[in-house]
């Protein structure tokens, strides 16, 4: 579909932003991780504009998370404002580093490796967030007067900045597992508040860097804008009755296929990394099954012993 302007709307990439949307919505991440290889591996976009106009489309979409949670005060105003005095120049630095080292095929070829690099590493952090979840509960104390690490968290700004200036990906995934290291007591809410407070102005840093030195497309990120907007809204109001945690398995999954893709694994690999995956999200959903109902029908029998001499005492 081609406007008046000669702006040209995408059905099928608004389609695709629908889906991405949806399960941004229903998990809480994904988005970046998901469109920009879906948009290169799919649609054969080239991987800096597909990075470019996938940031910009960020750039609209960010706010509306940050300003749900700054409205229920899970913004941690102090840690987003360190880790954006780090994220935002070195965001602006990654574009301005990818125009300074290649042009042509050999910056689209280091776009993608670097992709299929950081997708790979989303994939480690995401299942070590889903792992120390588990683990942790809701035992975990909560901290309520934070103590800014300056000099770490600066570290991980810069460091994200850079990784999302270059391929779009690291705010969310990348940035939540990290605070969860440094700061193990703060709230998981607040994690995501903070975190989505601090990426507007890193993913604005990085949309304006790539309007200026990229190769953004007004008409594919509209086409992405058309898709994802009501897919999150759709998402994240279904959210509370999927099993978010098998469904977050299956983005690992999908992101982990997409990452080897990007940097050239054989296909044949692939589809055995694939096959294998799938295998262990089965076991992995059904162990989980069976120890919760362990856990419950322990916790009763522990229930009854317990309450049955009190029942005989005089």
């Amino acid at each position: 579909m081609r406007g008046d302007d000669g702006v040209h709307i995408d059905l099928f990439v608004a389609l695709a932003g629908l889906i991405v949307g949806f399960a941004v919505g229903l998990t809480g991440m994904g988005g970046g991780a998901l469109m920009t290889p879906i948009l290169v591996l799919l649609f054969g976009i080239a991987p800096l504009a597909a990075v470019s106009s996938d940031l910009v489309a960020s750039l609209i979409m960010k706010p509306v998370g940050a300003a749900v949670h700054a409205g229920r005060g899970t913004v941690r105003w102090n840690l987003a404002g360190w880790l954006a005095l780090g994220s935002v120049p070195s965001a602006f630095l990654g574009v301005v580093f990818l125009k300074s080292i290649s042009h042509g095929t050999g910056v689209q070829t280091i776009v993608s490796v670097a992709l299929g690099a950081v997708l790979l590493l989303a994939v480690l952090a995401l299942l070590v967030k889903m792992f120390l979840d588990h683990r942790n509960g809701t035992s975990r104390g909560v901290d309520e007067k934070l103590r800014i690490k300056r000099v770490p968290t600066l570290a991980i700004g810069a460091t994200i900045g850079f990784i999302v200036g270059i391929t779009s990906v690291g705010s969310g995934t990348l940035v939540i597992i990290l605070l969860l290291f440094l700061y193990p007591r703060l709230r998981g809410s607040q994690m995501v508040g903070t975190d989505l407070a601090q990426a507007i102005p890193m993913v604005g840093a990085a949309a304006l860097a790539h309007i200026m030195f990229g190769d953004f497309k007004l008409g594919l990120t509209l086409s992405i804008l058309i898709g994802s907007i009501p897919g999150v809204l759709i998402g994240a109001s279904v959210s509370s009755y999927a099993p978010t945690a098998f469904l977050r398995g299956a983005l690992a999954a999908v992101l982990l296929v997409s990452g080897l893709k990007l940097v050239n694994v054989p296909t044949l690999a692939i589809g055995v990394v694939l096959l294998v995956s799938v295998v262990v999200l089965t076991a992995a959903w059904l162990y989980v099954r069976a120890s919760g109902r362990t856990l419950r029908e322990v916790s009763g029998e522990s229930t009854k012993s317990t309450t049955a001499p009190q029942l005989s005492t005089p």
